[in-house]
């Protein structure tokens, strides 16, 4: 049977023979080939874009090595029509669009201090109670009183609130740590910090008033343990009032912005520190904001330095000692003079891109709809054989992803999104819209869209790294008019607060009979 393959370009080089246009054609591939590594070798930087790495060749069988290309994926994929049962280049698209893994993050142990402290203080107040009703047992037991009816009574209560205040301080402090904060959260400290002094000042009176005089009235040490325990309830309740239900209520409306794109959110948060209000706005940027594209900001940047590039500034009164300012000050002033032109060339740059992405856009719907109707053809088909002979999900992604491939790639080039979806991620996500049958539309959603952080690749947002600048403390709390930013390698979140007005609201008594009237009607009519 014939196979059917979808060569590129990129896999084939020309002959001098063939003229300076084959040559042109040439070089400018080779110059976006070097915009693409340039701009995935900048991407060690940016966690959202993952620096790839070409595989080493692979031979096929009864062929000569070919070089494994991570940025051309699409082209050098061989597409599986319907009339072929098999294709020597699908044992290698495993191999391709393979991204090395990044730097392994060191374990950080200093963030599981606060776990481990908060630990030892619930095992502290676990075993308090507990010694206190078993010390007089073992020291003194001869000279303790029977314990009646009401003592045993106290014992089963103090058994249930025992139980009750472990889940309880389970569910509240026993919690995977999501984030490491600059300084210590200072309601938590004080709620340590009122335990350890009521553990204290429970500890000395236990060791001056029964210790040292060996209490011999057991029911009252009972008494004192539970004491503690319902003491102990009330700091939980006093724990839940700070750190659950006080910035509940709306306070401050933050805005925050971008400083690469300008993109702008806002989040209406209740009485929180600076260093807690900043650790929810990441948590609300990874789910909100747009996925951070640098590849989008290039543009206006290139443009620029192609209008200063085309300028030259001749120095006619020789070298002087500010003779480099005012090049540039000549410079900036002949740019600014060219602004009645750049603005027509902006919008033909504009109109051109658009019309390139609607070509490519179009280009991509018509192969993913025909991949999709040839998955259907491809079910039909299964359905008739036993059930042992069926096709993978997986496999059947495999088979249909060469079809639509190099369509898909040229779009994401087109659209700069190249980096942001390897071609591993693209087959999963293939196979997951077939095994859930997926229309050809939700299989595109994902690439005609920029999505939140989240959606993408864990090396897009696991390893990055925030910096909060703030000029007051971290741990005051917001104010109307705080500033802060959270600094990314390459962009920062810039945060202003403002205090949401006090809404006042006013009752108007409105009668039930003053919107009635009456509709009176004149026996007298025309003829």
């Amino acid at each position: 049977m014939d196979t059917d393959s979808i060569h590129s370009g990129y896999s084939h080089h020309s002959n001098r023979s063939r003229g300076s246009n084959k040559q042109s054609e040439r070089s400018s591939r080779d110059r976006h080939k070097s915009h693409s590594r340039d701009s995935s070798s900048r991407s060690d930087k940016n966690v959202t874009i993952s620096a790839s790495s070409a595989q080493p060749p692979q031979p096929d069988q009864g062929s000569a090595p070919t070089d494994a290309q991570d940025d051309n994926w699409g082209e050098t994929t061989t597409a599986v029509t319907g009339t072929s049962d098999h294709s020597l280049s699908q044992e290698d698209l495993a191999g391709f669009g393979k991204e090395t893994d990044g730097p392994v993050e060191k374990l950080n142990c200093i963030r599981f201090i606060p776990l481990a402290l908060t630990l030892l203080l619930g095992l502290l107040v676990l075993v308090t109670p507990l010694s206190f009703l078993v010390l007089p047992q073992v020291l003194w037991p001869e000279r303790l009183q029977a314990c009646g009816t009401a003592c045993e009574g106290l014992f089963l209560s103090l058994a249930f609130k025992l139980l009750i205040l472990l889940l309880a301080g389970w569910a509240l402090f026993v919690r995977p740590t999501r984030a490491s904060l600059p300084r210590i959260a200072v309601f938590r400290a004080l709620l340590g910090l009122l335990t350890l002094l009521l553990l204290l000042s429970y500890w000395l009176f236990f060791g001056v008033r029964i210790l040292d005089s060996q209490e011999e009235n057991y029911h009252g040490i009972v008494q004192f343990a539970v004491s503690l325990v319902d003491a102990l309830l009330f700091i939980h309740y006093l724990a839940v009032v700070l750190l659950e239900i006080r910035h509940l209520q709306p306070c401050f409306s933050l805005c925050v912005v971008r400083s690469t794109d300008g993109e702008t959110h806002h989040y209406n948060l209740g009485q929180l520190s600076i260093q807690r209000a900043a650790l929810v706005i990441l948590q609300h940027y990874y789910k909100d904001f747009s996925v951070h594209n640098p590849a989008l900001l290039t543009a206006a940047k290139s443009r620029a330095a192609k209008h200063l590039a085309g300028l030259k500034v001749y120095n006619v009164d020789g070298a002087g000692s500010d003779a480099a300012t005012a090049q540039s000050r000549a410079k900036i002033a002949a740019a600014a003079r060219q602004r009645d032109t750049s603005h027509n060339e902006l919008y033909y740059e504009e109109a051109e891109h658009d019309r390139r992405v609607r070509k490519r856009k179009a280009r991509l719907v018509v192969a993913v709809e025909e991949a999709f109707t040839h998955v259907r053809r491809l079910q039909d088909e299964e359905k008739k054989k036993p059930p042992g002979d069926e096709m993978d999900p997986r496999e059947a992604a495999q088979a249909i992803f060469p079809s639509m491939a190099r369509a898909l790639q040229k779009y994401l080039r087109t659209t700069r999104q190249q980096h942001c979806h390897s071609m591993d991620s693209i087959q999963a996500h293939l196979a997951f819209c077939i095994t859930n049958n997926m229309t050809p539309k939700a299989f595109l959603e994902s690439y005609l869209m920029a999505g939140p952080t989240l959606q993408y690749g864990r090396e897009c947002w696991q390893t990055r790294q925030w910096t909060l600048v703030s000029e007051a403390s971290v741990t005051s709390p917001l104010h109307h008019g705080s500033e802060f930013q959270l600094k990314s390698s390459d962009f920062s979140l810039v945060v202003t607060s403002k205090a949401i007005p006090h809404l006042k609201l006013s009752e108007e008594y409105v009668h039930p009979k003053s919107h009635k009237f009456v509709l009176q009607l004149q026996s007298e009519t025309s003829v």
